[in-house]
This record gives structure tokens, sequence and C-alpha cells, in this order.
């Protein structure tokens, strides 16, 4: 295991009651069968993602919002030198007890990407940030560190959910209320992002486009694909532009 966490600076980008939801998750974080079996699912095809726009052995990877760690270790074992940040110390802990089984090498720090960008700017090749936009209260803030700590030409890898009458009754209605796939609370429904509105995030804060593609899943034979269609889940990539 590598370093140790950092004590988390003050954040005003962050809602506690978020940061105390994911707390409750963590012990059963790696239970491909428990609360987070959709992200075990869908891990895959974002690493996939991931892969397809930069070559990851040897590149300095950031995962942004880590949780416990599922995409971080996916990382690290395609060859990336993987740092990877949450502001929940419960995950931040699962993931580096997970590291003890795993055998890869991540650093798992506890402190906020505003804080870590005043510490290392320009420093990653590729930084990820899955699942995470629709949880803070300033999404434009958190894209705008992200810029901070990549190198010129770096690229940025963003999952999120659309705002959209299709996603509110998919991702809340029947993953949380009906087919209880994820806890009740997980999503707020005007807290997700449509493609226009991340698309005009990242040029204000000094990015190019890259591309988009739909992040798609099927529960009941648990499988996930990416391709056409942009109204539940979504993937999208960004370069550094100077």
């Amino acid at each position: 295991m590598s370093a140790a966490a950092s004590t988390p600076a003050p954040s005003t980008n962050v809602d506690p009651a978020e940061i105390a939801r994911f707390d409750r998750l963590a012990q059963r974080w790696w239970d491909p069968e428990g609360p987070s079996k959709p992200l075990h699912d869908l891990n895959p095809v974002r690493l996939a993602f991931v892969a397809e726009h930069i070559a990851l052995k040897g590149a300095t990877v950031l995962d942004v919002g880590c949780g416990g760690g599922l995409l971080s270790e996916a990382l690290a074992a395609e060859g990336a030198k993987v740092t990877a940040i949450d502001l929940s110390s419960e995950l931040i802990e699962t993931a580096k007890l997970h590291l003890l089984e795993s055998g890869l090498e991540v650093d798992y720090r506890q402190i906020s990407v505003e804080s870590l960008a005043e510490a290392m700017p320009g420093h990653f090749d590729a930084i990820t940030c899955m699942e995470l936009l629709e949880h803070v209260p300033d999404p434009a803030a958190l894209l705008a560190a992200c810029r901070r700590l990549l190198k010129p030409g770096g690229q940025l890898f963003v999952s999120t959910l659309n705002r959209t009458p299709k996603a509110f009754a998919l991702a809340i209605v029947g993953a949380e209320y009906i087919m209880r796939l994820l806890p009740r609370g997980t999503h707020r429904y005007a807290q997700f992002i449509r493609p226009s509105e991340l698309a005009r995030w990242l040029r204000d804060v000094g990015f190019q486009l890259g591309d988009v593609t739909g992040l798609h899943y099927e529960p009941f034979g648990r499988r996930a694909w990416s391709g056409p269609g942009l109204d539940v889940n979504y993937l999208m990539s960004a370069v550094r532009a100077d």
C-alpha cells in the first residue's frame, strides 16, 4: 500500500449528507451482490471507455470520487500509476484494505480535488470522474480543479446522469424504489446534468470536448454496454485546451 491519506482541507463544494450516505455503503462496497452491484457491472465499460482514448500502461491517472476503489484498482491493473481521492473516510479505508487482497498499488488520499489541485497542478495524464458530478453542489468548480491537475493535453473522463424523464423513471423510481438496486435517496433528480450543460461547463473552464456516448445497463441480465442514446447515463471525454 502506498502513501497515507491526507487530512482533508475544508471545502465548500461538498454536501455532508452525501458523504454520510456513502459512508454507510463502505462495508459492502466490494460485494458484487451488495448496494454497489450496478457499479460492479458498469465498471468494465467505464474502464474500456478510458482505455480507448489513452494508453494506460505507465500513465499517471487520478480517480476523483474513487469510492471504495473499483475503477482505481481496474486502472492500476492495466498498468496506470493511480492516485485516487474521496472525501469519505470510510470509503478510503475500505479501498486501502482491499489493496491487501488485490496486491495492486494505488495512492489513496482523503482530500478534495480543489486542495489536490493546489498541491499537484499539471501532474496527471488523465483524470476519471465517474458518477460524482451529480452529487456535488458546484460541478463546474470541480471540473475547473480537474483541468488544473492535468498536464497540457491531458484527458478527462466523466460519467453522469442526464436530466430526463426516462432517467428519473429508471435511475430513481426503478433503481431505488422498485428494484432496490440502490439505496433510496442515492440520487436527486434536480442534480442530474444534461449533456449540453456539461459540455458548456467543460468549455468554460478550458477543455476541448472529445467523445460522448451512452452508458447503458440492463439489471435483470446485469448487462452493461456503451453506445448510442444519452437519455439516462452517459460518458464524456475532454482534453485540456492550452
